[in-house]
């Protein structure tokens, strides 16, 4: 137990009604999970409102009501405090209540619309492999040092965040990497949370169902930035343009990293082949195991990221060669029959952009390349048509099918996207729903030495549709249906 008063250490109180010497169990923003001498955080999301439940959770036990606005009728015994945003005194109370263990560790946050998840776990393997006890926060999966927990959200909500941050100070963890979403900003998941460092990558069109605008969008990883420390470092990617954005108003420590521009941390690609990258960075050469253009950024970031944390750049080099590449981020195998199969996350324009351009700077034009693509429902429908357009102008055929359709129909989906296919690409293109008769399509059109991209899901495992996921892995089903055309 704990006394109130101690969690809510600076939490901005606009009033409060009850006393605040109360001993409280946990701090709790969802009603089903509420006990005796609990807070509950009454947090207004974008379906439901915590505030409708006050009554409901006093009734379960509840002795301490964090809310923005104070019931009419408040009940005896029972604290209310006032707060201007109820999710920003849940991220600090939530670290208050775990002992504030973000400032045992040196946090990392990777802020961008693509490569998150891709520096995020390279800098985990890195620093395990230089030897440190890591933690790793990533929409792939959590890790505390070699203990791995499945994840939902990009960036989970600040309670389960500062749980796993104390887990990760009881196992010695020295380091830990997370994924900062714009969601994750915008919620004020990482309010409370002390970072030793933020990494922008780029800002492509994405999330615009949820931030409307771009200029929205931008200034909510932006915001990211302008709370950091100056005990702090920023290291952003100067080749976008956003980048130097980031940098305005900040008071950390500015670093940046470019293939392009003149930056702290350079890089030029010296060859680009299926099997990996061979780089100079700084002036020092190094071989990869990772493929493509946008792996030379995200390698470039995780550089630049090991040498502000203090390691030696030669065994940074090193380290960097024994990499391997991220699941789902194109990950590949080559059948027996000689067709390669790619998965890839590719689920935003730019993204699906880069991995094409990349597979198509790398083959022989001997061979087709054949991409299956889908869009996932109840998100920004404006990106459908332009994920239409760039996988059929720069692909040899495209099959259309289902992303994670949720609560939307697939078929509408589809024809969406199709919107964007050029009059001279509409014979490239077939559209088939089923997303796994659509990869099974796509191994049986393939023939020696092609090569089938399967972009959208990547590291996922399920695919959602009204509400239901079931089982469903991209590089499985690919792997097994290439293994049946050997037979």
């Amino acid at each position: 137990m704990i006394e109130l008063k101690n969690i809510l250490y600076k939490v901005t109180l606009d009033a409060v009604v009850g006393d605040t010497s109360v001993s409280i169990n946990s701090i709790q923003f969802d009603s089903r999970k509420v006990s005796k001498n609990d807070v509950f955080v009454a947090v207004k999301g974008s379906v439901v409102d915590g505030h409708d439940f006050i009554e409901q959770v006093i009734e379960k036990g509840a002795n301490t009501i964090i809310c923005e606005q104070i019931p009419d009728m408040t009940i005896e015994g029972v604290t209310y405090v006032k707060v201007d945003n109820s999710s920003k005194a849940l991220a600090i109370m939530a670290s208050n209540y775990y002992g504030v263990p973000s400032e045992n560790l040196k946090l990392v946050g990777v802020t961008g619309t693509n490569g998150k998840t891709t520096i995020a776990s390279l800098l985990y393997q890195l620093f395990k492999k230089a030897g440190y006890k890591v933690g790793l926060l990533s929409t792939v999966k959590i890790l505390v040092d070699e203990k791995e927990y499945k994840t939902i959200h990009t960036t989970p909500d600040s309670l389960t965040i500062n749980k796993y941050l104390s887990e990760m100070n009881d196992e010695g963890v020295e380091f830990c990497f997370m994924e900062v979403s714009s969601h994750g900003i915008h919620q004020s998941r990482t309010e409370g949370l002390h970072f030793e460092g933020g990494i922008f990558t780029n800002l492509t069109h994405d999330h615009l169902d949820y931030h409307e605008t771009f200029a929205e969008y931008r200034d909510v990883k932006k915001s990211f930035f302008d709370n950091l420390p100056k005990s702090a470092f920023s290291l952003v990617n100067v080749d976008d343009k956003n980048g130097a954005i980031m940098l305005q108003n900040t008071a950390s420590k500015k670093y940046t990293y470019a293939l392009k521009s003149f930056a702290d941390y350079r890089a030029q690609i010296l060859e680009n082949q299926l099997n990996g990258l061979f780089l100079k960075i700084n002036d020092n050469e190094v071989w990869t195991r990772l493929i493509g253009n946008f792996n030379a950024y995200n390698l470039l970031a995780i550089y630049g990221t090991a040498d502000l944390l203090g390691l030696e750049s030669v065994e940074v080099l090193r380290l960097m060669s024994e990499l391997d590449s991220v699941s789902g981020r194109f990950q590949y195998l080559i059948s027996d029959e000689k067709i390669t199969a790619i998965v890839d996350y590719a689920h935003t324009p730019d993204a699906l952009k880069n991995v094409l351009e990349t597979i198509n700077s790398i083959r022989t034009k001997n061979e087709e390349l054949i991409t299956v693509v889908g869009c996932g429902g109840d998100r920004d429908k404006t990106k459908r048509p332009k994920m239409a357009h760039i996988a059929s102008a720069l692909s040899d055929k495209v099959i259309f099918t289902s992303d994670n359709p949720r609560t939307e129909n697939p078929e509408q989906i589809i024809k969406d996207m199709e919107v964007g296919v050029q009059p001279q690409n509409f014979k490239k293109t077939m559209s088939i729903v089923d997303r796994n008769q659509a990869i099974k399509t796509a191994c049986q059109l393939a023939n020696a030495n092609d090569i089938i991209l399967i972009a959208g899901k990547g590291h996922e495992t399920y695919q959602e549709i009204n509400g239901v996921r079931t089982n469903f892995d991209d590089y499985k089903i690919v792997e097994e249906f290439l293994k049946q055309l050997q037979k």
